[in-house]
């Protein structure tokens, strides 16, 4: 019985259960209707549901409507509108109950269903499923066009905290709570809020540099900066203080509080002074002072602080609750003042805002031009600037003292008072006065017609001397001119003012570069590696080549200075012949010219005795009658050979060392007599066109004899011009000579060169062609084929030292 009653009492609770959630599904889906909210029905057109969009948004501003749920009522108006008045959303809404692009169909059906299980529901987003956005995120979506029209050009005046989210992340909704509560610290006190979806804005994400969500960046003066430490409340304020620069308020005490207030002058802008129990500057006043700073400048005076005792007696400042007060001319009183206990940045902007230029300011820039007497645009918005034009020394600060005072006194809202510098403005100037050079101070009023710098203007007869009688002129000029406008009869075109506060070239290329290198430390200690591969490939694989490129000349260059190892047997001929065959590794000459030196008393010992070892001069011995004839010929020999680094070429004046040949011949045959080598070569009078190849280190020669004209080239002697291959050819060479070559030493050098045959003509061709032969020698010394002849020690070109080693 009793199973009986509860069979029958379980149908009738979950009719009841199945009613209730239907209402509460019905409710739900009421609640998210579009339709509903804006108060139109399905077939109404897109004016109509314009129009009640307009009417609801005055109805529940935020701003004007005090009701708690104003907000979210204002927020949902908004994304109805958003919905209704694009016809792609609005039709999958109409078919499938869609709320947003991103949701998955039947969600908003379902809505009920799944706020009745959440107690035991799962997120979508937990499982990385799509998730639709909420509501109070739409109002911070950014989009390409808006980031760049907007919000770059508004990141000079505060800075931006931006999200970088994406339908798909986990990450995202984990740090979604830390970011609603930044967010509703930062943004009452002026810093903007934005949101990127890496899906929808993938173009805006590339430009901020963001490639993975979720990404934390801020935005300050339109340079990016990413966020890298843990998404903590406290870390993404410190974050925001971080990005702003350094000295924007400036800590007073009472040393330096005169100083600061007096600076009016040469900064051209007011001072303010904030007077808080707090010894570090809050954030508040930083983000006030960095919207301000191009006006403004800030201090903060901590009223703890012993060394500012007689600044806060002075002032009588209340030291129960935060105090402002604004500066201008006057140092010693300040224009306004405000004291409230929780200072709001929209008070804080008002305060400033209607006191950020002095009484009589200074025209420096266009800038401060254009915004203190802007273009006429009504008739009852005229604004008329009265302009002073004086100097900068001593003998001026009477009359400028005077024109402030007249400005002070008569402060109306159509009038503008100002001064300017004749030698800091001269262009300016010299339209305003019709090209006249004015000693004394000028007073012009002026009334600006167009952006292009049309002006109606008039000047104020007798100058401006600071008298009683100029301030009453002026007076009744200004009078008239409110009562009749056409008062101005003079017209001008101004130039664009000239920017006295700019900095110098130098230093604004100091400060890109600064801001460059920071850019680039910071994206190369925290960018994410894989994104940086690419850029560390390229530049390893251009240092690789270039260090490899190096290597591999500095490898191919000769090594003769390196001594080989090899058998003991075979090392003298085997590293000499390397060294040779190294060298012939016919290279092209590097220049279009041979360089040859002469070997002199100051070259000998460089060129020959400490030679380096592996390198060899090449020495053309010549007299003072055959110089051009054979160092042309020499050089258009050798010039092949010329690209080989391990050789050299010298020339030798046989007239002025006359006794060097002999003795160093005399030496080669001494030395292969005591090997047991004997030659009985005779000595010729003549050594022009002899050439040698010297190898200083190992102290050898090799002898290059030249071929004379009328001899058979192939005939013995020209086997004997390669250094006299054997015995016999040497002897028949010296008998075939003529008589004068057998002559003793001391006849051959009082012979000098030795006679002369035949005519002059028969003698140059004859001097033309001794080097006839040169080029195959040279291919067999760089082969290592000819024979060599070796000197105990290299004679000294000294005369006397010859003569003397010969007795």
């Amino acid at each position: 019985m009793t199973v009986r009653r509860a069979s029958g009492i379980c149908p009738v609770l979950l009719a009841i259960f199945l009613l209730i959630l239907g209402e509460q599904s019905v409710e739900t889906a009421s609640d998210n209707d579009p339709y509903k909210i804006l108060g139109v029905s399905r077939s109404s057109s897109l004016p109509e549901i314009k129009r009640a969009y307009k009417n609801l948004v005055k109805e529940w501003h935020p701003d004007k409507n005090k009701d708690p749920k104003a907000e979210d009522t204002f927020i949902k108006i908004a994304k109805s509108y958003e919905i209704l008045s694009n016809e792609e959303r609005r039709s999958n809404f109409d078919r499938y109950g869609q709320m947003d692009e991103n949701q998955a169909f039947g969600h908003s059906q379902h809505q009920g269903f799944r706020s009745f299980h959440n107690s035991f529901y799962f997120e979508e987003s937990f499982f990385q499923f799509p998730r639709s956005r909420d509501f109070a995120d739409s109002k911070y979506l950014l989009h390409h066009a808006q980031f760049n029209s907007d919000v770059l050009p508004d990141s000079h005046k505060r800075p931006y905290l931006i999200k970088v989210t994406s339908e798909w992340c986990f990450a995202c909704v984990h740090i979604e709570p830390v970011w609603k509560e930044t967010v509703q610290e930062l943004e009452p006190l002026g810093v903007g809020i934005g949101i990127v979806d890496l899906g929808s804005e993938r173009r805006l994400a590339n430009q901020l540099g963001a490639h993975r969500a979720p990404s934390i960046i801020g935005l300050v003066n339109g340079r990016v900066t990413f966020f890298h430490q843990a998404v903590v409340r406290e870390h993404l304020r410190q974050f925001i203080e971080d990005l702003l620069p350094y000295k924007l308020v400036e800590k007073i005490t009472d040393s330096n509080y005169l100083t600061f207030l007096d600076n009016w002058h040469e900064e051209n802008k007011p001072s303010v002074l904030l007077f808080d129990q707090v010894p570090i500057v809050p954030l508040l006043y930083k983000l006030t002072a960095f919207a301000f700073r191009d006006y403004v400048r800030f201090g903060h005076v901590d009223q703890g602080d012993k060394h500012c005792t007689r600044l806060l007696r002075q002032f009588n400042i209340n030291t129960y609750a935060p105090t402002m007060m604004l500066f201008k001319e006057d140092t010693e009183k300040p224009v306004d003042i405000i004291q409230a206990r929780g200072l709001k940045r929209q008070i804080m902007d008002e305060f400033v805002s209607n006191n950020k230029f002095l009484q009589v300011p200074r025209l420096v820039n266009q800038k401060l031009f254009d915004e203190l007497c802007p273009v006429k645009q009504f008739h009852r918005r005229r604004k008329y600037c009265v302009l002073l034009i004086t100097g900068e020394d001593q003998a001026f600060h009477p009359g400028n003292k005077a024109f402030l005072d007249f400005a002070t006194a008569n402060r109306k809202d159509v009038l503008r008072f100002a001064y300017v510098y004749q030698r800091q403005q001269p262009q300016l100037c010299q339209a305003l006065l019709q090209n006249q050079v004015s000693l004394s101070p000028q007073v012009v009023v002026l009334e600006r017609r167009t952006q292009a710098g049309k002006v109606l203007y008039r000047s104020l007869s007798g100058g401006w001397n600071g008298s009683e009688e100029d301030k009453y002129r002026l007076h009744e000029q200004l009078e008239l001119l409110q009562k009749d406008p056409t008062y101005l009869s003079l017209d001008a075109t101004l130039p664009e003012l000239n920017n006295e506060m700019a900095p110098i070239f130098i230093i604004q290329w100091m400060n890109v570069a600064y801001d460059y290198i920071l850019q680039i430390y910071d994206d190369l200690l925290y960018s994410n590696w894989r994104e940086m591969m690419p850029i560390l490939s390229l530049i390893f694989s251009a240092l690789f080549i270039l260090f490899g490129t190096v290597i591999i000349q500095a490898f191919s260059e000769p090594g003769e200075d390196k001594p080989r190892k090899s058998k003991p047997k075979e090392q003298p001929q085997t590293e000499d012949d390397a060294s040779s065959r190294a060298s012939t590794s016919s290279r092209p000459p590097k220049k279009n010219f041979v360089e040859v030196t002469e070997l002199t008393d100051i070259t000998y010992i460089s060129n020959l005795v400490k030679l380096r070892p592996g390198h060899i001069n090449v020495v053309l011995v010549l007299t003072n009658a055959s110089n051009k004839a054979l160092l042309g010929k020499f050089a258009k020999e050798v010039f092949s050979f010329s690209g080989t680094q391990t050789l050299h070429f010298s020339f030798l004046n046989a007239d002025k060392h006359n006794c060097w040949m002999p003795s160093l011949l005399h030496s080669a045959s001494d030395a292969a007599e005591s090997e047991g080598h004997s030659e009985e070569d005779e000595e010729p009078s003549d050594y022009a066109g002899y050439v040698l190849a010297l190898n200083g280190h190992k102290k050898y020669f090799c002898l290059f004899r030249p071929v004379f004209t009328g001899d058979d080239p192939s005939d013995s002697s020209s086997d004997a011009s390669f250094s006299s291959n054997s015995k016999r050819s040497s002897r028949s060479r010296s008998r075939s000579r003529s008589s004068s070559h057998s002559r003793s030493r001391s006849h051959s050098r009082e012979d000098g060169a030795g006679p002369k045959r035949g005519s002059s003509r028969a003698t140059s061709i004859e001097v033309h062609h001794k080097l006839d032969r040169l080029g195959l020698w040279m291919e067999r010394l760089m082969e290592g084929t000819l024979p060599r002849l070796q000197v105990p020690a290299w004679p000294s070109l000294d005369e006397s030292a010859n003569s003397s080693r010969e007795s």
